[in-house]
């Protein structure tokens, strides 16, 4: 599969014809580096030379799989995120194929968080750009700042495609024992869900979307956001502190380079 183009290379197209009800798979995020993804004399090296996405600090974190069957690989920049201070420390996961071709990444982006944090009082704004393989649209998947004490979170983002935007929101279910987002459409009618699963120690989710709203770009974009549960509270803290310290006058914002490059004008003038 070539990097420029996202495909739904596990099976979507094969479930909308057979019309068997609701897309399904699971995202599992495995609790221990030991995976047979990265395991093995040079495999490191092999998967950065297939992929320029693969950099030198990638650490594999999980998989996706539809019917027991693997068809994507999720990993993060873990120096970025580990060895990182201030601003310029950040997430930044990445989906790839089973194969290990390159599907989207999702940036977290601290100035945008920062700017939502400081709107909203101090209450931490997540807002991360999700860029997906050979598509134009850049997706923002933010945080709600509509945030209290027990309230659910909620995160929202839209995708356009031919037919004009279509827009989504997941809410939390704090009804539930794990993880669990409900999805929904614009209409505000419920249309999947993000089951998360109590037990798991890396974090486990069983996502199912309706056959209608079935399309390879909402599934990569909510399998990356499986993945990032699993940093969620440390990154909300991330943006806490450095907010906290921002409005007291102690922090000295400098973002990181990457993070720079994806705020500039695209039509300024090179």
């Amino acid at each position: 599969m070539s990097e420029a183009t996202l495909q739904n290379t596990d099976g979507a197209g094969a479930a909308r014809t057979r019309g068997r009800g609701d897309r399904r798979y699971a995202v599992d995020l495995w609790a221990t580096d030991l995976n047979d993804v990265e395991f093995g004399l040079f495999r490191h090296t092999k998967h950065r030379a297939k992929s320029e996405q693969f950099t030198k600090d990638m650490d594999v974190i999980g998989d996706v799989k539809r019917d027991g069957q693997r068809t994507g690989v999720l990993a993060y920049r873990s120096d970025l995120w580990r060895k990182t201070e201030g601003a310029k420390r950040r997430l930044v996961l990445k989906l790839f194929s089973s194969t290990m071709n390159w599907r989207g990444t999702m940036d977290m982006m601290v100035g945008r968080s920062l700017q939502q944090t400081h709107g909203a009082d101090g209450v931490p704004v997540l807002a991360y750009s999700v860029n997906l393989s050979g598509q134009d649209q850049v997706i923002q998947l933010e945080r709600s700042a509509d945030q209290w004490m027990f309230w659910p979170e909620k995160f929202s983002f839209f995708i356009m495609d031919e037919k004009g935007p279509r827009f989504y929101k997941l809410r939390q279910n704090l009804l539930s024992i794990g993880r669990d987002y409900v999805l929904y459409d614009q209409q505000n009618r419920r249309i999947g869900y993000v089951d998360g699963k109590l037990a798991s120690i890396g974090g486990y989710w069983r996502v199912r979307v309706k056959p209608e709203h079935d399309d390879p770009k909402l599934d990569a974009t909510l399998q990356l956001f499986c993945a990032s549960l699993r940093f969620n509270k440390a990154a909300r803290r991330h943006v806490s502190r450095l907010a906290r310290d921002l409005r007291r006058g102690r922090a000295s914002i400098a973002f990181d380079a990457q993070e720079r490059d994806l705020y500039l004008n695209p039509r300024r003038r090179r």
